[in-house]
């Protein structure tokens, strides 16, 4: 069955084309969930031909999101903005840092209509959380968006995750520039945390896989695959946090077993500090 998961009540509601592949609903397929239609099955199949250990990549991206949000708690950090949420599942953000922080303030900004409607009647029903419809792309409009603002108190630190949004945003789309734009909004103290698929070790997975995504967002016929020494500009402004921009093993693991061949997971990841206006 197409989208186990994915009500027909959702589909209507959002207005949905399922004929065209989503980022959320791939990473979806990755994890192993239901939440994603054959259009989606296809194009994550295309990306597994290439490099099959995607599918472990999305584990330890995952894995990592969860000592990100425990460390950013642990500075006292108690409202983030969560862009590219992806659909609900067990480790949703409000979940994970309301546990530790009860009162914590989370809003989740994402533009897929299912997303949004699952995440409208799954993640933002209980107190301090909202679904905000927004991008990366579009800061201005986004840090305007009445619903953003009634959440989160830009006078106080925010915890901004940009988990899996900037990959494959080629450069003359300027991506570093709409990041500059939303940490310039933030306060001093605030967090932002970025994950990035880099083809350092991988060189020629780049073009095939890129290529999926590049005809999925009907951008531009070339950018998109980046390096570590490509992704260090978003990071401009802040202080990296130890052990700054590594593979997604190297970043405080749980356990030193876990950090082995840190480049057979091909993602990068960071957590720095605004210090300054």
């Amino acid at each position: 069955m197409e989208g186990a998961h994915v009500s027909d009540e959702a589909r209507r509601l959002a207005g949905v084309d399922t004929s065209t592949p989503n980022l959320a609903r791939m990473h979806d397929y990755f994890l192993g969930g239901k939440d994603n239609f054959a259009v989606d099955r296809e194009a994550a199949e295309a990306v597994l031909a290439v490099a099959p250990e995607v599918r472990v990549m999305a584990r330890e991206h995952q894995a990592f999101n969860l000592r990100a949000l425990r460390f950013l708690v642990e500075q006292g950090i108690t409202q983030f903005i969560n862009l590219g949420t992806g659909l609900p599942n067990e480790f949703n953000t409000h979940e994970l840092v309301q546990a530790q922080a009860p009162g914590t303030h989370v809003a989740y900004v994402e533009n897929d209509p299912v997303t949004l409607v699952h995440g409208r009647a799954l993640l933002a029903r209980g107190p301090g959380t909202a679904m905000v419809k927004g991008d990366v792309m579009h800061p201005g409009e986004l840090l305007a968006d009445p619903g953003l603002r009634e959440i989160i108190d830009f006078d106080r630190p925010v915890g901004l995750l940009l988990f899996g949004v900037l990959q494959y945003i080629p450069d003359k789309s300027d991506p570093f520039r709409r990041v500059a734009e939303l940490r310039a909004a933030l306060p001093a103290g605030s967090y932002i945390v970025i994950t990035h698929v880099v083809f350092d070790a991988r060189p020629e997975a780049a073009e095939p896989i890129v290529d999926v995504y590049r005809k999925m967002r009907g951008g531009p016929a070339e950018g998109g695959a980046r390096t570590r020494e490509d992704i260090l500009p978003f990071f401009d402004g802040l202080d990296l946090v130890d052990p700054g921009v590594v593979y997604v093993r190297e970043w405080r693991p749980d356990s030193p077993f876990l950090q082995e061949r840190p480049e057979k997971a091909w993602v990068m990841v960071g957590v720095g500090r605004k210090t300054g206006p």
